[in-house]
């Protein structure tokens, strides 16, 4: 298949009578060269199966298709579904669900094509054009319900994913950061300008590969509690982690600071400067207190 330009895109939509939705955040990608980066650093073989979030017209798919053994491309869009059934039709590795993503069980679809030709599958990767407005829940939903991928490498929002690379100390660090390097460790693959899409959109992208830990970074002793730590920390950033973890499991000021005093970090201390570890420990010891 060859890639599309923005003026094939236009004679894709005059065709088939397709309108770009504003509601699903279509942003279609033209450059090849950004196309190829993505493939590359997803480090897709002909033993792995691959699920594309939003495939759009399939000009991602087509290129990942030509590498992997099987796609699994989950497109909400019905009104896409004929034109991809078009542009991906001299693939016999290709397969096309019109699905909600966030209503997928990812599991589930792994699980049901857990070998291609006879072989077990090597690895699953993750790839895709997320829409800005539900990078983060879709992220999330991935990650929380650990569905058995290798690797996510997507496209996004820059400013999201300068919040996920973010590194402690720093203003775009946050829960999100906290969120997703405990799942995963984070590589920078490119910054995408917003001349590149068709339309386009108001502001400029990243692709980043999340490479999902086999272990997570620190020990918990419940991980529930660690992100009801890692939330109200940043709940109300300019609040000190003494008044921001007050009432969290039921704990009162003093208890959060005999807490904080007991493993050595300074109750005044705001959560944008805590580490993983940190948070970790502060975690455990409101375990420890809460359970005795």
């Amino acid at each position: 298949m060859k890639l599309y330009a923005p003026s094939t895109i236009r004679q894709i939509k005059e065709e088939y009578g397709f309108r770009l939705s504003k509601s699903l955040g279509q942003n279609f990608l033209t450059d090849k060269n950004i196309i190829d980066k993505i493939i590359e650093e997803s480090f897709i073989n002909e033993n792995d199966l691959v699920i594309e979030i939003g495939p759009g017209i399939g000009v991602l798919t087509s290129e990942a298709a030509a590498q992997a053994g099987k796609i699994i491309a989950v497109e909400i869009d019905k009104n896409l579904i004929p034109i991809l059934q078009n542009t991906l039709g001299e693939y016999d590795n290709v397969e096309i669900l019109n699905k909600d993503i966030l209503k997928t069980d990812l599991n589930e679809v792994i699980q049901q094509n857990s070998e291609i030709n006879g072989q077990p599958v090597k690895a699953v990767r993750i790839i895709g054009n997320l829409p800005y407005y539900i990078t983060t829940p879709i992220i999330m939903k991935i990650l929380e319900d650990g569905v058995k991928a290798d690797s996510i490498t997507i496209m996004m929002q820059k400013e999201v994913a300068d919040r996920i690379k973010a590194e402690a100390g720093k203003k775009t660090y946050g829960a999100l950061s906290v969120a997703v390097q405990y799942y995963c460790t984070v590589h920078h693959v490119a910054n995408v300008p917003k001349e590149v899409f068709m339309p386009q959109p108001k502001v400029d992208s990243t692709v980043i590969r999340l490479d999902i830990r086999k272990e997570k970074p620190v020990d918990l002793k419940d991980e529930k509690i660690f992100f009801q730590c890692v939330k109200a920390g940043f709940g109300q950033r300019r609040k000190t982690m003494l008044n921001s973890l007050t009432g969290v499991c039921g704990l009162s000021k003093e208890q959060v600071g005999r807490v904080m005093e007991s493993i050595g970090i300074d109750s005044g201390r705001r959560a944008e400067t805590m580490s993983i570890v940190e948070f970790a420990k502060l975690a455990n010891s409101v375990y420890d207190l809460i359970r005795n």
